[in-house]
């Protein structure tokens, strides 16, 4: 008997053993891969200044344009190699060709599961680091559900900090006041030249699963807690105060027509899970009824996730009645759910899915391609603003690599 026990140690031993060196051979390829990628021409880039408290933020009277990207889902070993450089791929032949001034992307960058052949996660995080990095254009992270898995090495806290870290020129992530919830609580205003924020971006964590489902085998999500909301509420009066503040010592003469947009700053949320409201939203939709449809609007996209359609944190949080009240906030750009491209507007807030680019978490996701791409935000210096959302197989994209033949009726 202890001799069988000792052969399976052993032999576990061999395996996980043999596992970590593939691994490391791996992610010396994958670094191989991902530096073929050449750097963004961006004509006149914009660079981000850093306001007193180190907040950045981008000066322009221009239109100012936002890639979001959704899911990019990196096992990162060994096993899910073909699956990663597919989703790389695509991420740079996006960026590529859209030349945005910044990138948002809203979780779920890593899936290192036993199946990827690792469940370190810091490769998966570490390699679409160094392909931002490569590509040199400003972006950040919002955190998901399975940037962090519960049996990964590194846990929530530390991913905030692989992302935090300085020696990076194009990342503007930042964790956030440390005494809140959550690790990617963080803020990138665009400015015009005469110092009004024309749009706050606001980045928040809606944290990953409950006490109760820790490994997320029951769907059971959290969602944004209540000192993240009074955060939120404090972000959203300091740069209303600072608006006034500009407007008020302006010349009559240089003032926006349309103060009002101005003087409660206009703000957007990016986050990861979808909220409760984006659910009931969808849900009144479908009603027959004509209750509670006055405040919902379809705009565009489909809903591909099976019953609940939405997959929301299990508790209401208090961020959206919070966001009614303070009339700030224009809209919210979410992911999670990698089949939904739905945008809808709720009671005067516009609610965005954005286009995944999953090659790897959902069975036979590889396969379709209706579903991939990105959302190409264009905020315009009036504070108006517009989505539109791309397909990854235009040929408006051209890759560097050759694109995977596809069903797009899925």
């Amino acid at each position: 008997m202890k001799k069988a026990l000792l052969i399976i140690l052993i032999s576990l031993i061999a395996v996980f053993g043999g596992f970590a060196v593939a691994n490391a051979i791996h992610a010396v390829v994958m670094n191989d891969y991902i530096d073929s990628f050449a750097k963004v021409e961006i004509e006149n880039q914009l660079t981000p200044k850093f306001d007193e408290d180190g907040v950045p933020y981008f000066e322009t009277d221009d239109d100012f344009k936002i890639m979001h990207l959704t899911d990019v889902h990196i096992g990162g070993g060994v096993l899910s190699a073909a699956k990663d450089k597919k989703a790389i791929n695509a991420v740079a032949a996006m960026v590529t060709a859209e030349k945005p001034d910044l990138v948002i992307v809203t979780g779920d960058i890593s899936y290192a599961v036993p199946w990827s052949g690792t469940m370190n996660n810091r490769y998966a995080h570490e390699m679409f680091k160094r392909l931002m990095e490569n590509l040199g254009v400003y972006w950040t992270v919002t955190l998901g559900n399975h940037d962090s898995e519960i049996y990964n090495f590194f846990g929530r806290e530390s991913v905030g900090k692989i992302y935090e870290d300085s020696a990076f020129e194009y990342c503007l992530f930042s964790r956030g006041p440390a005494e809140i919830f959550g690790e990617c609580n963080h803020v990138i205003n665009v400015k015009n030249s005469k110092g009004l924020i024309t749009e706050s971006l606001i980045m928040m964590d809606s944290n990953s699963y409950t006490d109760e489902d820790p490994l997320g085998i029951n769907w059971i999500y959290d969602h944004i807690r209540d000192d993240q909301v009074e955060w939120y509420e404090g972000v959203v009066e300091k740069y209303s105060a600072e608006n006034r503040s500009v407007y008020e010592s302006l010349p009559e003469s240089e003032r926006p027509a349309n103060s009002e947009d101005f003087l409660t700053v206009k703000s957007m949320l990016f986050i990861h899970i979808p909220l409760m409201e984006v659910r009931e939203a969808y849900e009144n939709h479908l009603e027959n009824s004509t209750e509670g449809k006055e405040d919902v609007l379809y705009i565009e996209g489909n809903v591909g996730e099976e019953s609940p359609y939405v997959y929301c944190g299990k508790e209401r949080s208090k961020i959206f009645n919070v966001m009614l009240s303070l009339g700030s906030t224009q809209a919210v750009f979410y992911g999670h759910d990698h089949l939904n491209n739905l945008v809808m507007e709720y009671k005067g807030i516009t609610l965005s899915y954005g286009y995944s680019i999953d090659y790897f978490a959902y069975s036979d996701i590889d396969k379709i391609g209706a579903q991939r791409g990105c959302s190409v935000i264009t905020c315009s210096p009036d504070t108006s603003f517009e989505i539109v959302h791309e397909n990854y197989y235009q040929d408006k994209y051209p890759s560097k690599y050759e694109k995977e033949v596809v069903d797009m009726t899925k």
